[in-house]
């Protein structure tokens, strides 16, 4: 019965889900909406302000500027007419009447005025005009020394309106509506003429009535029909779009479920009580057995245990009748058990080495799709399109995110082997902490916050990157944990060590979970939406990796629901001579490189090529080794980026090859692959390649490679 009722629960649950997931796709199409009427508005808007440019006007010559709005009324069919009126509201002309036509009245006048009075364009209310022909009056007031002097209106049809509803794929059963400010209907997907400057029914005022920008609820139309209802209006109009998709198939798709799963169920349930009772009863039947069996066992009797139709029954039987053995065969046991031991140990042997095979694979495999990605993202940054910058920003945070895990899953696999090196040098503490802060500041980009940063300059003997990835990772897992509280980094130092504090005010953490959560792929529970993400491997690699510099870390927290604090504390040294810390990476390359690009994923060629072009380079994007081999004679490059995945010959030969082949004339070898371990690197130096870079590379890894031409 709990498996029923939960299952019942289940079902209730996806259909609630696929009602949410439909009111989100609902919701981006009123957006979408919404942004297509503020265009043609905008672009009724553009128009006027075009006319009110005229010179004719000006002039205040009239009869020929009635003849200019008349032509650019009938170019615009879905246009009633262009009207003309003076600073004060008095009609001058209307395109849609001869001109110097007596007894024209000016239709939703509250527009006018309001445009008269802000100097502003106007959309105004859906309105009959003298012609019984519905219209929304678009008003440009045309402004001369600081006062209107005449203002433009172009009365816009529904029909233009109508036109982008029917432009949209969806049900037939839909029904979208487009209201001004004034919630009065502008144009429907359904009873189109009927319906036009109608009101918005109760319902429907009821769910806008919170004054959100748009929404999602349950409403009924016109028609009486309930609907699942969105809405969103356009700021600057205050218009507003409205979808409505009927809720009759969501419920009838879960009457059929439930009413099938209730059935079933019950078939079900019938079954098991039938095979439950027959089992029970073969179930006692053979314990008796096995009981009368050990107590002749007991009694040091021979056994003779017939077999049974249950197999665990059977199983005990033939425990007995081992155990009846067992002195005389302890010795072979054992001898068996010390076999089967070292077997396991190879076996675990075999698996660890096969783990660690497929993780450096996984981390290849995945950054090759990465890094065309990175690349393109950095190329539409490049060209300085700003078209999608939030989607593009999404894209570069998910991706950076992917990077991470791949990351993390590496450096475990080193951590755990005992294989994960640092590079110690002089490094100030303080800029470890400041160049986190700016990594991982863009996640907070939309929760409307930051991270405060305090810190003092502090000198440590260490590998800085690693230590930006500590910081990182801290600063990661209190966002992660913190949806609105301030979180904070500071930098203190004591006598001859200095701590870096990361503090939080999220869920906080009680000792059992303490004590624990700088274990690998540990994680704090959390609900099956999983709103945390991660894979548990952060802190347990900033331990491993404050531990390689000597240092200490711990974590702290008051209980559940009141933050934590995560401290790592490091020895620290004396600051370096300013000589060695003014010490700067050489600037980019000044002068245009010819550069070839050698990879057989096209996308990744491509896209590294477009990007070096665009810094002024010349390159040729080759997916072949043997056509680079032949190119190298006409194009001559001086650097060539070379993937170690190729297909027939690999990286690594290719660049022997030329360094043989070609070796007077001195190219520049940059290895580009998804192996990014100590050990790939020192097989790319040996095999020829200049510098090593992993995907996936941003621009500044292939801008700095290009550097290497100074020293040529």
């Amino acid at each position: 019965m709990p498996i029923a009722v939960l299952g019942t629960w289940g079902i209730h649950a996806a259909i609630g889900e696929q009602r949410r997931e439909m009111e989100d796709s609902m919701l981006n199409l009123s957006r979408a909406l919404a942004s297509a009427v503020d265009v043609e508005l905008d672009a009724a808007v553009s128009a006027m302000r075009t006319m009110a440019n005229s010179p004719l006007l000006a002039k205040k010559d009239f009869p020929s500027f009635y003849a200019v709005a008349r032509e650019a009324a009938r170019a615009r069919p879905h246009w009633a007419g262009i009207v003309l009126t003076d600073g004060k509201g008095q009609l001058i002309f209307k395109s849609a009447l001869p001109d110097g036509t007596s007894g024209a009245k000016i239709i939703e006048s509250p527009s006018l005025e309001q445009a008269i009075a802000t100097h502003q364009p106007v959309i105004g209310n859906i309105a009959k005009g003298q012609a019984g022909e519905y219209a929304v009056p678009v008003r440009y007031p045309v402004v001369r020394n600081g006062e209107v002097a005449y203002v433009l209106t172009a009365a816009v049809k529904p029909d233009r309106i109508l036109e982008i509803i029917n432009r949209q794929q969806v049900p037939k059963s839909w029904v979208i509506s487009v209201q001004d400010a004034s919630n009065l209907r502008v144009a429907r997907s359904k009873d189109h003429q009927s319906t036009v400057a109608t009101g918005i029914s109760p319902t429907l005022a009821q769910l806008i009535s919170t004054g959100k920008p748009e929404g999602a609820g349950v409403t009924r139309t016109l028609e009486g029909t309930e609907v699942i209802t969105t809405y969103a209006r356009i700021p600057k109009h205050g218009w507003m779009v409205v979808i409505g998709a009927p809720t009759a198939p969501i419920n009838q798709v879960l009457q059929q479920s439930l009413t099938t799963y209730i059935l079933v169920i019950g078939a079900s349930l019938a079954i098991c009580i039938g095979l439950a009772i027959l089992l029970s009863r073969k179930i006692a039947l053979g314990i008796g057995a096995v009981e009368q069996q050990a107590l002749r066992l007991g009694q040091g009797e021979p056994i003779s245990f017939k077999p049974h139709s249950i197999h665990e029954i059977n199983q005990i039987g033939a425990a007995l009748q081992a155990a009846s053995n067992e002195r005389r065969a302890a010795e072979e046991e054992r001898e068996k058990l010390m076999a089967s031991l070292s077997d396991a140990l190879k076996q675990a042997e075999q698996a660890g080495q096969a783990k660690d095979e497929f993780l450096a694979v996984l981390g290849h495999e995945l950054r090759n799709p990465l890094a065309p990605m990175v690349t393109a993202l950095d190329l539409m940054d490049v060209k300085g399109n700003e078209a999608f910058r939030r989607e593009r920003d999404v894209m570069r945070r998910q991706v950076a995110h992917m990077r991470r895990l791949v990351d993390d899953l590496l450096d475990v696999s080193r951590i755990t082997k005992g294989k994960l090196e640092i590079r110690k040098e002089p490094v100030n503490l303080r800029t470890v902490v400041e160049r986190a802060a700016e990594s991982v500041f863009p996640l907070t980009a939309t929760r409307d916050r930051g991270i405060a940063v305090s810190a003092v300059d502090s000198w440590v003997n260490g590998d800085e990157t690693r230590l930006i990835q500590v910081v990182t990772n801290l600063l990661t897992n209190a966002l992660r944990f913190d949806p609105k509280g301030e979180i904070s980094v500071s930098l203190t130092q004591a006598g001859d060590g200095a701590c870096i504090s990361v503090r939080d005010e999220g869920a906080g953490m009680n000792p059992e979970m303490i004590e624990q959560v700088f274990k690998p792929f540990f994680q704090a529970p959390q609900s099956l939406a999983r709103t945390s993400g991660g894979l548990g491997l952060g802190l347990a690699i900033v331990k491993s990796l404050v531990e390689l510099h000597g240092g200490t870390v711990s974590a702290s927290s008051p209980g559940l629901g009141k933050g934590c604090t995560f401290q790592v504390c490091l020895q620290t040294i004396a600051p370096p001579s300013p000589a060695d810390e003014d010490r700067k990476p050489a600037s980019q390359l000044d002068q245009h490189a010819r550069i070839m690009v050698v990879d057989d994923n096209i996308d990744a060629a491509q896209a590294i090529a477009e990007m070096l072009k665009l810094n002024g380079h010349t390159v040729q994007a080759v997916h072949d080794s043997h056509v680079a081999l032949e190119m190298i004679q006409d194009f001559a490059p001086e650097l060539m980026f070379v993937d170690i995945g190729l297909p027939e010959m690999d990286g690594y030969e290719l660049a022997r090859t030329i360094r043989r082949r070609y070796a007077s004339q001195r190219i520049k070898l940059v290895a580009l692959t998804g192996y990014g371990q100590s050990a790939d690197k020192s097989r790319a130096s040996n095999a020829g390649f200049d510098r090593h870079l992993t995907k996936p590379a941003e621009l500044n890894d292939l801008l700095s490679a290009v550097d290497l031409l100074k020293g040529s």
